[in-house]
């Protein structure tokens, strides 16, 4: 202690200790809070007006002098001051401040208050850890989904703070996880999509009432279920090849990287998954291949493939014929193309040019890779012809000619009128020929039939004019064989009959039956002139 300052007496210091331990046994002390590297002013009671001489003590095992109101006494240390001529103010408080203040003032008497000083510290940091998880660029933590994460929160503080946990998912409200005094830890075994949101940790100092958080935002990620898609096709308002890789499903979207195969050249990457090539990178039957790949997995990512080729046209009629007003029907059928083909109908080869537009006189329909031109009301002037069917794609263009002829329409009718008239007439002439011409022929049908000798003749006469020409015949033919019996009688046949047959060919029935009726006696009297011709004597 400094030379010229006075201390106090033991005597004095040691009334004083039995003293402030009668009083804090009673409970009289009162309690001031004050935080680490602040100030704070302790108060000697509350008392207005005069105040008399005021020294203050620190009470830890035995009383030590800090502060008197007498000027002759210099402070225990320069932090220590005396406010307002009784109140010991402190600065820079250290957690070595705690502890039990007593003041003595004398007036008229001697008065003693006594001061609960507690110091707080913190929470100054709050730490939060949250494992198994990964950090985006922007610092941003991400979780797969189903995947196990570990919370923990802690703070420095003195005394201990409580911590507590807070959840906030998207456009809803907070709501607590729980809370420990010294430390909150707790383990979400599966996350899922509705744990996606702001964990918040709060530790409070529960002296100070000083508290501090910390928000931290988790991401819970996921990747498409199934594999990626891609498909190539003619961009829209131009003649250029569209790649398209899809791979949906996943949060947050993947990547997607297109390379021509085999030898992976990289064609392009973009989130997007279009790629947009120009007519020099293509050729029918190359390929190209997509792949995908997630945040979350898995590693190698997943792909697919397209391979593009040129169209190919498949015509089985190169001829088509219309009559003049009739309509006709173009077919052209396109295969392999892909992506697929843009087909056109061109008039004529000297102006391929010339597109044919849909209007009352043509009509183009198209399903799939099949297109059909229909020609209403055919004209030969106008559309007999060539036409032309153009398939095209980024890969390649190919056409193909159908010739289309005109013609007058045939009379059928007539055509057919004319046929019947020939074959009836031609039918006729054959059979007129026959009967006129073959009587033998008849003759042997009728013998056929009748199973009689081959000696027999049958003489058909087609009309009554003939009967007398007949007759003639029938006579010269009796004279000839009477001659031949006269001449050898030994070869005359016994069963030899000569039949005359008149047939009415007129369609008169009773005349026939009388023809019937004289050959049947002709008959008779030949075979008695046969039999005495037998008996007579040689």
């Amino acid at each position: 202690m400094a030379a010229g300052i006075r201390a106090p007496e033991p005597r004095v210091l040691v009334c004083l200790g039995a003293l402030l331990a009668r009083w804090g046994a009673a409970g009289l002390e009162a309690v001031v809070i004050g935080e680490v590297h602040e100030n704070i002013t302790l108060h000697c009671g509350n008392i207005s007006g005069p105040r008399g001489l005021v020294t203050w003590y620190r009470n830890d095992s035995e009383p030590v002098f800090l502060l008197s109101s007498n000027s002759s006494l210099l402070p225990a240390e320069p932090r220590f001051s005396l406010a307002n001529a009784s109140s010991l103010h402190i600065e820079a408080l250290s957690l070595l401040d705690e502890g039990n203040y007593t003041c003595r003032e004398d007036l008229n008497e001697t008065r003693w208050f006594q001061v609960w000083l507690q110091v707080a510290s913190g929470p100054y940091e709050v730490e939060v850890t949250i494992s198994s998880t990964g950090t985006l660029p922007n610092g941003t933590l991400y979780a797969a989904q189903g995947s196990q994460v570990d919370f923990s929160c802690s703070s420095s503080s003195w005394p201990s703070p409580m911590v507590e946990w807070w959840f906030r998912a998207p456009d809803s409200r907070s709501e607590p996880f729980g809370n420990n005094l010294t430390v909150s830890c707790f383990a979400l075994l599966l996350m899922s999509t509705n744990l996606q949101g702001n964990y918040t940790c709060s530790a409070m100092n529960m002296l100070s009432g000083r508290h501090r958080k910390v928000t931290t935002e988790l991401l819970v990620y996921y990747p498409p279920p199934s594999a990626p898609q891609c498909w190539a096709e003619m961009s829209p308002g131009s003649f250029k090849l569209q790649l398209t890789c899809r791979w949906d499903g996943g949060y947050p979207d993947p990547d997607f990287l297109w390379t021509e195969e085999p030898g992976g050249v990289v064609v392009g990457s973009s989130k997007l998954g279009v790629e947009m090539l120009n007519q020099s990178q293509l050729s029918d039957g190359k390929k190209f291949k997509c792949v995908g790949s997630h945040i979350v997995g898995p590693e190698s990512g997943a792909s697919c493939i397209v391979q593009i080729r040129s169209p190919s046209l498949l015509l089985s009629e190169p001829m088509k014929t219309c009559f003049i007003g009739g309509n006709v029907t173009l077919t052209c059928q396109v295969s392999g193309a892909y992506p697929s083909a843009k087909i056109l109908w061109l008039r004529n080869l000297t102006q391929p040019e010339t597109v044919i537009q849909p209007n009352s006189h043509y009509l183009i329909t198209q399903n799939g890779q099949s297109s059909t031109l229909t020609i209403h009301n055919c004209s030969q002037d106008l559309d007999e012809g060539y036409y032309v069917c153009r398939a095209e794609n980024p890969v390649g263009v190919r056409e193909v000619d159908i010739w289309l002829s005109v013609k007058e329409p045939l009379n059928v009718g007539g055509i057919v009128g004319t046929i019947v008239s020939l074959l009836l007439l031609g039918l006729a002439i054959i059979s007129g020929l026959m009967l006129y011409y073959s009587p033998v022929f008849c003759w042997k049908v009728g013998n056929t039939f009748r199973g009689q000798d081959m000696d027999d003749v049958m003489v058909l006469v087609d009309s009554e004019e003939e009967d007398v020409e007949e007759e003639e015949d029938a006579a010269e033919v009796e004279e000839e064989e009477a001659n031949e019996r006269e001449e050898v009688p030994k070869e005359i046949h016994k069963h030899g009959h000569i039949h005359r047959v008149t047939a009415l060919v007129n369609g008169n029935v009773d005349q026939m039956g009388n023809g019937l009726q004289a050959l049947q006696d002709d008959s008779s009297e030949q075979q008695s002139d046969i039999v005495q011709e037998d008996d007579r004597p040689v």
